[in-house]
């Protein structure tokens, strides 16, 4: 865990609040207000319940220091909540892991007997909501699940690996459509990213060098791009969020005349849709 300069947690972070011995499926939601004033939290957090209109708005005061924030909840100001429904206090110790994008740590309940827990929250484009109704519904819950299961990064990282992506075309041996191991860290990263963003496609593009027919080529071609698809779909990523084209010896890139220009050729180049 890399450690850098104090981070701004000013604003909403949103996550989860999974009490010991459940699963992240069973958390509930947990949206934070943070308002920081030279190491002193502010604020107010909101409690909900997954799938239910129930919820808890309280005020919180901490500290934050090195990249932790420290945080009690101590007064409800608004609740909606059913007869099983008990509103518990907690106290929480947060760390900032810059390298995932989440906040993260325990929580123990200051009022309420074996209630601990864990709470991992990410920053927030959700308004915060001190009413009835929520300023954002439950959708995102179980795909954040998912991620937590897929150990996938903080929504704003996966945005930085986006946009900082470097695409290299992956190269075949002559008249051979097998992907090679050397190429598998990068092809699987590629994979990660496009899964990670539930907007973004991926286009795979297959070429090969001149020898051979035209005929010959365009399938060459398009068996090394369903190589592609093959690959992908069996690291995870649905075929719905590929696409595929096959371009035969029509657009290569250097010179067939040489060794090297045709190695250079018989290769797959991918972008993003």
């Amino acid at each position: 865990m890399r450690v850098l300069s104090q981070t701004d947690f000013n604003g909403i972070w949103q996550g989860l609040m999974i009490k010991d011995g459940f699963k992240n499926e069973q958390a509930s939601i947990l949206f934070a207000d943070f308002k920081i004033t030279k190491g002193v939290v502010e604020g107010k957090t909101r409690d909900e319940i997954f799938n239910t209109d129930q919820y808890a708005v309280k005020k919180i005061k901490g500290t934050c220091k090195n990249n932790e924030i420290k945080f009690n909840q101590y007064v409800i100001e608004k609740k909606k909540n059913s007869s099983k429904t008990n509103w518990c206090n907690i106290e929480a110790d947060l760390f900032y892991n810059d390298s995932t994008g989440y906040l993260e740590g325990r929580y123990t309940s200051t009022d309420c007997k074996r209630n601990t827990g864990k709470i991992i929250l990410y920053r927030s484009k959700a308004s915060f909501s001190a009413t009835d109704t929520s300023s954002l519904s439950h959708s995102w819950f179980k795909p954040f699940v998912n991620d937590l299961k897929k150990g996938y990064n903080a929504p704003m990282i996966r945005d930085e690996e986006r946009k900082n992506f470097q695409f290299e075309p992956i190269y075949f041996d002559h008249d051979q459509s097998e992907i090679k191991p050397e190429y598998n860290d990068f092809l699987i990263k590629m994979t990660r990213v496009v899964d990670g963003h539930t907007d973004l496609r991926i286009k795979v593009t297959g070429h090969t060098d001149a020898d051979g027919s035209d005929a010959y080529n365009i399938e060459l071609s398009k068996r090394r791009a369903q190589a592609l698809i093959d690959f992908f779909v069996a690291h995870g990523l649905s075929k719905d969020r590929i696409q595929i084209d096959f371009k035969g010896e029509s657009a290569p890139i250097d010179n067939n005349s040489t060794p090297e220009g045709k190695q250079h050729n018989r290769r797959v180049d991918f972008s993003f849709i």
